[in-house]
């Protein structure tokens, strides 16, 4: 059983050495669309999410929508554990698998075997789970003996092909994604739609922050619009999508 509680989660990001630089102040507000103010040590903070309640049970397929600086990265990483709540509560049960960023934790020094074990460590997967998995990752990212090579001799379509299959080695039971993800050629991307499918569909959960109203109507059953660090609206994809979409934003 897999669930995620928020209770008025509040989350304050601080910017160091702003206090006293109005113009990199407005910079930032204009570009995140957070609410700016100053904690007890007078520091800059920005109030990225504020106030959130959230509910989400087994089955529930959401789609986070709302405009560039709206708060959907921070809510992503929030639900990934990344952070924690400057305020309020997050209770999350259940194993979380993100596809934020799939080049992070990779080493371009460091082998490609090296750095399957980089990689998956970052990702919190056990030892015993990456040597199980090694050889299908190998395997399915068509590397050969390249496996062995630092890197940084890759092209990036190798380089993405190794993180890809890193990064959905296994099957959590909350998966959180930053849009859908397609990488690779033309070839390698039948396989990587084949596989990122048995990862949603093995999941209990599905979080993914988007801008696409056909992902929205497809994949979706629940929908969160954020504005300013706010849910402005939670509902169904009929009701909330052609809101949004219809909006201009």
């Amino acid at each position: 059983m897999a669930s995620i509680t928020l209770n008025n989660a509040t989350v304050d990001i601080p910017i160091y050495n702003a206090s006293t630089r109005s113009l990199k102040t407005t910079i930032i507000k204009a570009a995140t669309g957070g609410i700016i103010a100053s904690d007890n040590k007078g520091r800059v903070i920005i109030r990225a999410l504020d106030s959130i309640n959230l509910s989400l049970r087994s089955g529930d397929r959401v789609g986070i929508i709302g405009h560039n600086g709206a708060g959907k990265s921070t809510m992503l990483r929030l639900l990934s554990r990344i952070y924690t709540p400057t305020s309020g509560t997050a209770e999350i049960i259940g194993s979380i698998g993100t596809l934020l960023d799939i080049g992070i934790g990779i080493d371009p020094e460091s082998t490609g075997m090296e750095n399957i074990q980089l990689r998956g460590t970052l990702l919190g997967i056990s030892d015993e789970e990456i040597k199980a998995h090694t050889e299908e990752i190998i395997e399915f990212s068509d590397l050969g003996d390249f496996i062995h090579m630092p890197l940084r001799t890759y092209s990036t379509g190798m380089q993405l092909r190794l993180a890809f299959a890193i990064s959905t080695m296994v099957r959590p039971d909350i998966l959180i994604m930053d849009e859908w993800m397609s990488v690779g050629d033309e070839g390698f991307k039948h396989k990587a739609k084949e596989r990122m499918n048995a990862m949603v569909g093995s999941s209990k959960i599905l979080i993914v922050a988007t801008h696409s109203a056909e992902l929205i109507q497809t994949q979706c059953n629940k929908v969160i619009w954020l504005e300013h660090g706010k849910i402005k609206m939670e509902g169904s994809p009929e009701d909330i999508a052609p809101l949004y979409f219809n909006s201009g934003l």
